[in-house]
């Protein structure tokens, strides 16, 4: 037997329970073990060995359970059927946003004009569904993608141009900001004046987001800030 999906699915919780899942069968609990032999084309009749048992394998059940042959289209429907536009537009702000910073690193200006593109239209299409997801920190953080990416494809003057975007909104809307915003927001900044050849503008603010990082209260955030900086290019500004 299958079971429907409830009105509001979501794909986050459609995640977490196959993560549940997971570590109930890891801990040979009867139900979940039937609920495996159920739906599981595998293990229906066969005996399930809780340390072999997948993630992907607890996906594949939740995904028969609902009448789904596959995760990858129970996620379709779900997204294009049950999910509210707003829950749509997360799923993909997020899938873009992480696509795009895995690119950063591999593309520069010297990589192929396609590539050049997927990366910088990857970012803009990020910040795109997050202003329909998000709040302003959203729209914030995607300015400060959009600027990072355009100046690893040497677009000096875009780059400065969503920097300070960045910064504006970061300043305007100082109740929905991590502590973290600012500091990013300058040394996006700091970078897009040194590309456009402001060094002495450049130099003032990488001095501010310096400062702002010492405040940040988590080690965490403040090493994360400190690995993006060490990364480049800074276009001859030494920091």
């Amino acid at each position: 037997m299958t079971t429907e999906l409830p009105a509001k699915a979501s794909l986050s919780q459609l995640r977490t329970r196959a993560k549940d899942l997971r570590k109930a069968v890891a801990k040979a609990r009867p139900d979940a073990i039937a609920r495996v032999r159920a739906h599981h084309p595998e293990y229906r009749g066969n005996a399930v060995d809780p340390g072999t048992f997948t993630l992907r394998d607890a996906q594949l059940t939740i995904a028969r359970e609902h009448g789904m042959p596959s995760w990858p289209e129970l996620m379709e429907k779900v997204a294009s059927e049950l999910v509210e536009g707003r829950e749509l537009h997360r799923y993909f702000g997020v899938e873009l946003n992480n696509e795009t910073w895995d690119l950063m690193d591999q593309i520069d200006e010297t990589s192929p004009l396609a590539d050049q593109e997927r990366l910088l239209y990857g970012a803009y299409a990020a910040c795109l569904h997050w202003l329909e997801a998000g709040n302003e920190a959203n729209h914030a953080r995607g300015e400060y993608m959009i600027a990072r990416a355009a100046l690893r494809i040497g677009r000096a003057a875009l780059g400065l141009e969503h920097a300070q975007r960045c910064l504006s909104l970061v300043l305007a809307h100082p109740t929905l900001m991590a502590d973290w915003d600012e500091p990013f927001a300058r040394e996006a900044l700091a970078r897009s004046l040194a590309a456009t050849g402001s060094f002495e503008a450049a130099r003032l603010e990488l001095a501010r987001a310096t400062d702002l990082t010492a405040q940040v209260a988590n080690p965490g955030d403040q090493e994360v800030l400190h690995r993006e900086r060490a990364k480049g290019p800074w276009f001859g500004l030494h920091q």
